[in-house]
């Protein structure tokens, strides 16, 4: 049993390791350049998002949640550029993989209707939300929707999130920072839950 509960616990002892790790780092010379690089992934291949980091940057650099929401934001457009690149023309090669490790192969007939029906507020709503936005940016290159649309659709939802995230921690930030350390585990299984839960979103599409 006490084998079991120290398993069990493991993810939780990663999760704070890993934010405190996270809060040291973020203050250093390049935090800045390390959110850009991250929120540039998230929007074509890699699956933890930015505010991982965004957020103990505001906590850490309050006078700086615009600077921070700004680079966060660029990172993440730009990304969504290279994914929207990466599904237009290098779909097989690179998209197609991608695609089959977050196994999302069923789901990209879906996502292409919907886009059919209305591609902005398909980009929109997974550029504010939890929906895994690669996704979403592979598959506008692959069904080739306006460039424009993708770049209107993909600033005002990141910049909403981002910018409304570290506005509040502006506004909050010790408070937020002493709420999260109080109850840090249960953040860490909410988190968890989000991200999860932005993948099935997807998963589950019909």
């Amino acid at each position: 049993m006490t084998l079991l509960l120290h398993w069990a616990k493991a993810p939780m002892r990663w999760m704070r390791k890993l934010y405190d790790w996270t809060i040291h780092w973020s203050k250093s010379q390049h935090a800045f350049w390390a959110l850009f690089g991250i929120a540039f992934a998230e929007s074509s291949f890699f699956p933890v998002p930015p505010d991982v980091l965004l957020i103990p940057m505001v906590v850490g650099n309050p006078k700086k949640w615009w600077k921070i929401a700004g680079i966060c934001t660029l990172g993440s457009v730009m990304g969504a550029f290279f994914g929207y690149f990466i599904g237009w023309l290098f779909y097989e090669s690179i998209g197609k993989p991608i695609v089959d490790f977050y196994h999302f192969q069923s789901q990209m007939d879906y996502i292409g209707t919907r886009y059919a029906q209305n591609a902005f507020l398909t980009v929109l709503t997974a550029a504010f939300t939890p929906i895994p936005y690669k996704v979403i940016t592979i598959a506008a290159g692959l069904f080739k929707i306006s460039l424009a649309t993708l770049t209107i659709a993909s600033v005002i939802g990141r910049a909403g999130r981002f910018f409304l995230v570290a506005g509040l921690l502006r506004v909050f930030g010790q408070k937020v920072e002493k709420f999260i350390e109080k109850y840090f585990d249960m953040l860490a299984l909410l988190f968890m839950v989000l991200l999860i839960g932005g993948f099935l979103v997807i998963k589950y599409m019909k």
